[in-house]
C-alpha cells in the first residue's frame, strides 16, 4: 500500500505516466472534525465508487453466469 500525506486542495493522480492525462486525479477538498473529503476527477468511463458499494456490485456480477443473465437455482 502506497501512503501520501496531503494538505487541503492538493491532489495525487493514478496511472497512465506516458499519456497527456492520468487515469484518475484525487483531490483532498476538506478536513474537518476527523473527517477527510476528496474529489475524483477522471473519464466517465472509469467508475469510481465507495469499498461497500463496489463490493456489492462485485457480489451481484459473480452471480450471474457468463452469458450475462442470473445463474438459475439448484432444485
Amino acid at each position: 500500500m502506497l501512503v501520501l500525506s496531503r494538505k487541503s486542495l492538493q491532489s495525487i493522480v493514478v496511472g497512465r505516466t506516458g499519456g497527456r492525462e492520468p487515469l484518475l486525479k484525487v483531490t483532498v477538498l476538506e478536513i474537518k472534525s476527523g473527517s477527510v473529503r476528496l474529489g475524483f476527477e477522471g473519464p466517465p468511463e472509469v467508475p469510481v465508487h465507495r469499498l461497500e458499494v463496489w463490493e456489492r456490485i462485485r457480489a451481484a456480477d459473480e452471480s450471474e453466469d457468463p452469458a450475462g443473465g442470473p445463474v438459475a437455482p439448484l432444485e
